[in-house]
This record gives structure tokens, C-alpha cells and sequence, in this order.
């Protein structure tokens, strides 16, 4: 009954005009984290604007491991009226009564289905999982001007392909760039 019920409201979101943006800060060669997951090197103007854009929704989803780690930095307390949604594999200790836990991107979907954006904020295994499901509408990346040799890749761990549409593109700082694409399906 439960499976059926997160495919219902997986076709209803859509049918309603949810839109889900992945919204991501990453290096100029692809990286959202350093292998010891040390992200100090995204800059407070592309912190900024994520932030802007995750209070405008007003709900963001992340992976487990994300959540471990951004719930713990400073800046998250600009964030503690949003509704998250956590995506794991097994249950965890959440933060706050408005987060919550999800075992599937539809059911994290299922969770904010009266939202009318939705923001999607990594990791790099759930990013691919959103995008394998065609589940992601526009995607943000944010390019920081650094590369960073081992670390975490915006997408990781599953095999598809995606075409994108550049809608937009804007100066973060005067050496941070953001490009905003359409999914096309």
C-alpha cells in the first residue's frame, strides 16, 4: 500500500507543477566536497545565495551524510524554519521536528508534495538518484574558482545521462559564477 501511494503522489507533484532544483556549490572541475567532506572553500556570497534560495522554498532535501554535516556548521541556523528532508538508507536521530526521514527521492518528494519548489542539496549519490529518476526540473551550479584534486563529484555512483538547457548565467563575485539549467526530458 505504501509504495503505491508514493507513486500516486509522485505523478500528482508533477501533474500539480512542483518544481525540484538541484542546487549545488562546486569546484570548476566538478567537486561538491573534499574527501575529508571540508567545504570551507565555498565562499559566504554562493552561501548566500543558496540559502536565499533554500528560505524561498522552504524545504530542501539532502542525503544523510549532508545532513551530518551541514547541520553542524554555523550557517545552518539560518535555516531552521525550513522543512528537511533527510534520504537514507535506515533510520538516524534527527535535529529538529521539522526533519524528517525519507528512504526514496519519490518518498522525499511525497513528504513536501504541497510545496511549489522543492530544493535538492546533495549528496553526490542522491543528486544522481534524483536525476536517474528524472525527478530534478533545473539545476543550479554554483562555480567556486578552485579545483580540488580527490573529493566528492556533484554526481556519483550511478550511470545515466542528462540533457541540460542553459536558461541563465550570473556573477556570484567577480570570480564566482552561477549557471541555472533546465532538465530536459
Amino acid at each position: 500500500m505504501f509504495v503505491w501511494w508514493v507513486d500516486f503522489w509522485s505523478e500528482r507533484w508533477k501533474d500539480e507543477g512542483m518544481k525540484v532544483i538541484l542546487y549545488m556549490a562546486i569546484t570548476a572541475n566538478g567537486i561538491i566536497a573534499k574527501a575529508d567532506d571540508d567545504t570551507s572553500w565555498i565562499s559566504k556570497e554562493e552561501w548566500d545565495s543558496y540559502s536565499a534560495a533554500v528560505q524561498k522554498a522552504g524545504c530542501l532535501i539532502m542525503g544523510h551524510r549532508t545532513y551530518d554535516i551541514l547541520t553542524k556548521q554555523t550557517e545552518f541556523a539560518e535555516l531552521k524554519k525550513v522543512k528537511l528532508v533527510a534520504v537514507s538508507g535506515g533510520d538516524f536521530k534527527t535535529i529538529a521536528d521539522n526533519h524528517v526521514i525519507a528512504y526514496s527521492p519519490k518518498e522525499a518528494l511525497s513528504m513536501l508534495k504541497d510545496f511549489d519548489e522543492v530544493i535538492v542539496a546533495g549528496g553526490g549519490h542522491l543528486n544522481s538518484a534524483f536525476l536517474k529518476e528524472k525527478l530534478i526540473d533545473e539545476i543550479y551550479l554554483d562555480i567556486e574558482p578552485k579545483i580540488i584534486g580527490d573529493g566528492i563529484k556533484v554526481f556519483e555512483g550511478l550511470d545515466f545521462e542528462c540533457d541540460l538547457e542553459l536558461l541563465e548565467q550570473k556573477m556570484i563575485t567577480s570570480n564566482e559564477i552561477q549557471l541555472r539549467y533546465k532538465v530536459k526530458k
